[in-house]
């Protein structure tokens, strides 16, 4: 058995001077970093705000090849001008049903035709006052030489109607303007980020089979590009077909109310006509 612990102590053997010591135990074991392996840094604070902000919108814009950048261009200017488009129009509609109700009010509170055919002849800055003075206009014109024989009246409304007619159409025409490009917008604008997409896929692949290299670090730019890319697309397109859902829906209530009024002042002509043709 000597011979077995001579062996040991032989396989084993202690520096000269310095005791062999243990694996440290207690709270302060517990509590101690760990240290990092071998050939490996931590990244500095400097390194960690350089790539974050690599990653910001700025950052994929600037490092973008110049196609995607054509293509995020594209795509922040259509948004812009949606947005000037729904601003704007949200405008001309609060003013409109403003004008409309202060016109309907004025109609039907008992004044003349002839007082708000001569205060709104000249001004006519709104689809009602444009549909009152077409069809009034009308009107007289058939009066200018003297009461229309019976056999008239028949073409007197259907001159009346007609104007009436084409105003309202005119009119709704002049609302409509711009809706057309929210559309477009709204259906084009992910599939112009799709594109800019495809093509971001396409550099970060060129860059793998540069560098031969399938890192995140190879492989994150170009994908973040590609996705800013439809991101943008998405940004532009969600607004705009909202906006022109809603305005659609606007132009549809603000055209049933015009026409509305159309048939009742109609109905107004009408039986002063038959008033005084008696």
């Amino acid at each position: 058995m000597s011979s077995a612990v001579a062996q040991f102590q032989r396989a084993a053997p202690v520096e000269a001077g310095r005791p062999p010591s243990a694996a440290p135990v207690g709270p302060a074991a517990d509590s101690a970093p760990l240290a990092a392996p071998p050939g490996t840094e931590s990244p500095t604070a400097a390194a960690i705000s350089e790539i974050e902000g690599a990653f910001t919108p700025v950052g994929l814009f600037v490092r973008a090849d110049i196609v995607v950048k054509a293509v995020l261009v594209l795509l922040i200017l259509a948004s812009f001008w949606s947005w000037v488009l729904i601003i704007d129009k949200s405008m001309v509609f609060g003013a409109l049903k403003r004008k409309a109700n202060t016109f309907e009010s004025s109609f039907w509170s008992g004044r003349s035709l002839d007082d708000l055919y001569a205060q709104h002849s000249h001004t006519a800055d709104q689809p009602f006052t444009a549909v009152f003075v077409a069809a009034l206009r009308e009107w007289k014109r058939s009066f200018e030489a003297g009461p229309p024989k019976e056999w008239q009246l028949a073409g007197l409304k259907e001159r009346v109607e007609k104007a009436m007619n084409v105003s309202i159409q005119r009119e709704v025409e002049k609302i409509e303007r711009g809706l057309g490009y929210l559309a477009t917008v709204g259906s084009t604008a992910p599939f112009v980020g799709l594109f800019g997409t495809v093509w971001g896929i396409m550099t970060a692949f060129q860059a793998i089979a540069a560098r031969q290299d399938t890192t995140l670090a190879v492989v994150a730019p170009g994908i973040a590009d590609a996705l800013f890319a439809t991101a943008l697309g998405l940004v532009a397109a969600i607004p705009a077909v909202v906006a022109y859902n809603r305005f659609l829906n606007e132009v549809g209530r603000y055209t049933v109310r015009l026409e509305s009024f159309a048939e009742e002042f109609w109905t107004f002509l009408s039986r002063q006509l038959d008033e005084r043709t008696r």
